[in-house]
């Protein structure tokens, strides 16, 4: 129960400085009570904390006697020590404005999130009281410094004191810089040039070529983009150009590839929406109708509008004419007039692949061994090898994600297009003020600010990608309001590294999603840098 105190007046603020801790978009204060009025909007959000902030501040005042309880919860004690503040567990508030301090320090034990709760009881007299929790979530890791956190909670230290400790840091930074440059260099050593495959069958042991060719893509202040190259203007929204495609247009692009509906026959619903289907279907061979062969059968249902079943045939287009191991072009559509059209993939047996993450986390706790680190890798080899492919070719995919990718049941996974990708996975994309659906959580910052994609855009999606598979489908960015991503983005913050993922690969996300386009690898790199790093699991295994 929440009451307001009445006949009093305090404000209890979030500051912004010394620590960014406020949700994106916000540059100045945060207030949780003005004028006696409790935001509960900004109370009910979990606010991220970037691991190397320690402590949160907070501005409170009150003009008449209020006292004060002040206490914490920790849901992950292991990762994370008790909180611990610069005032009393219960008092009075100050009658002038004032800063409190509330320390986060992680345990250093293990690596995990930490999700604590900041809870402030404010009481006027016995009937009239109010309740503030403020909850804040915070990766820990085991290697935190516990002489750095004894420190930090002593008296604050002198000018001199932070001079010292600020040129130690920046030797410390620049040695582990030149490190990691080092060995990227001697990685880099070796180029790979990848052959561009015509069949389905080529062999995983065929992944690159060596060459003498040097590249070197990480910078240091990429992963962390502590140096914006640039200033962008305001969100813009452009209007998508597939709606002004009309049916009869969309059908005549795919005439060539049309077949009669007789030859399919549907199945098994593998998934729904409100408004299309993805069937399990057979299709009768043209000169032989007693061989058939599977396939994918994309469709929607009889209430779907003009305007959705031409995106279906257009979107589906995407990746028609290209061929290569890794992606999934449509082989055939049947648009015949008065039926509605179904487009028609070959067939791969464990279907969508942030499907088949999903199940794999389900069953994890059963079989731990189901999928191995070493098969996620495999697999965002794969991608990577279809997308160099088709940056090769100046085709740009613009909604690279789990859900538009499927896989076998030999582990090859195959790039598709986007077509109904938004009814089928509602959740994964948002409306920015128009009626135009994206992926947001997906998406660089110059695609979401100025409608601008390019291939480098398709690897800060492939670095999301590449998080969505170590974390067996999980949502990206899942706690971020779609219209805060974009400042969240340009402030530097990122999703953060999953439990488990080697530093290695996080580091491979962390280049993909630097502010600067031309900061990020090439897709070709990608593929070099991760097979190297699948050939290194092997060898312990």
């Amino acid at each position: 129960m929440i009451r307001k105190p009445k006949h009093t007046f305090f404000s209890i603020t979030q500051q912004s400085n010394p620590v960014p801790l406020l949700p994106s978009g916000l540059d100045a204060e945060l207030y949780y009570v003005r004028d006696d009025i409790v935001n509960h909007y900004a109370l009910s959000f979990t606010l991220p904390v970037p691991s190397d902030t320690n402590s949160l501040h907070f501005t409170w005042y009150s003009k008449a006697k209020v006292e004060y309880r002040l206490g914490y919860q920790v849901e992950n004690p292991m990762a994370m020590n008790a909180p611990q503040s610069n005032v009393s567990s219960q008092g009075e508030l100050p009658r002038v404005p004032s800063v409190f301090r509330v320390d986060l320090f992680c345990s250093g034990k293990v690596d995990g999130e930490a999700v604590v709760t900041v809870k402030l009881n404010l009481t006027v007299h016995a009937n009239n009281y109010t309740v503030l929790n403020f909850k804040r979530r915070k990766m820990c890791y085991k290697s935190e410094s516990l002489i750095t956190r004894r420190a930090y909670v002593t008296t604050p230290t002198t000018s001199t004191q932070v001079f010292y400790i600020s040129v130690s840091v920046c030797c410390i930074v620049i040695f582990l810089v030149a490190i990691i440059l080092a060995i990227l260099h001697l990685h880099s050593m070796k180029r790979v040039e990848m052959e561009d495959s015509v069949s389905d069958s080529g062999s995983s042991q065929g992944l690159s070529q060596p060459s003498t060719q040097t590249t070197q893509y990480l910078r240091a202040d990429t992963p962390n983009n502590v140096a914006p190259v640039t200033s962008y203007p305001s969100l813009r929204i452009e209007k998508n150009d597939l709606r002004s495609v009309t049916l009869m247009e969309a059908k005549a692009k795919v005439k060539d590839i049309a077949i009669s509906r007789e030859r399919v026959t549907l199945r098994d619903v593998l998934q729904e929406g409100t408004f299309g289907r993805i069937f399990h279907g057979v299709l009768l061979d043209e000169k032989d109708p007693t061989k058939e062969k599977q396939v994918f059968v994309k469709t929607v249902k009889d209430h779907a509008s003009e305007v959705q079943v031409t995106m279906m045939v257009t979107e589906s287009c995407k990746l028609r004419g290209l061929h290569h191991r890794n992606l999934l072009p449509i082989s055939h559509v049947c648009t015949e007039e008065g039926e509605k059209p179904m487009v028609l993939l070959p067939f791969m047996a464990w279907g969508n692949l942030k499907l088949f993450l999903r199940q794999c986390k389900l069953a994890e706790a059963n079989n731990p061994q189901a999928i191995s680190q070493q098969d996620l890798v495999y697999m965002a080899i794969q991608i990577a090898c279809g997308m160099s492919y088709l940056a090769r070719r100046e085709v740009i995919h613009k909604d690279l994600a789990a859900r538009n990718c499927v896989i076998d049941d030999n582990m090859q996974v195959k790039i598709t297009d986007n077509a109904l990708a938004r009814d089928l996975f509602p959740m994964d994309y948002h409306c920015l003020g128009d009626n135009e659906n994206r992926p947001v959580r997906w998406m660089a910052l110059e695609s979401l600010l100025n409608n601008d994609f390019s291939s480098a855009s398709d690897v800060w999606a492939f670095g999301v990608t590449l998080w969505e598979l170590m974390t067996l489908g999980q949502t990206p960015y899942v706690d971020i309001d779609p219209f805060e991503m974009s400042a969240y983005l340009k402030d530097g913050y990122r999703i953060a590294q999953p439990i488990n993922c080697p530093d290695e690969l996080f580091a491979v996300m962390a280049c993909c999603w630097a502010l600067d386009p031309e900061e990020r690898p090439k897709f070709q790199q990608l593929v070099q840098c991760l097979t190297e790093f699948h050939a290194a699991l092997g060898a312990y295994v």
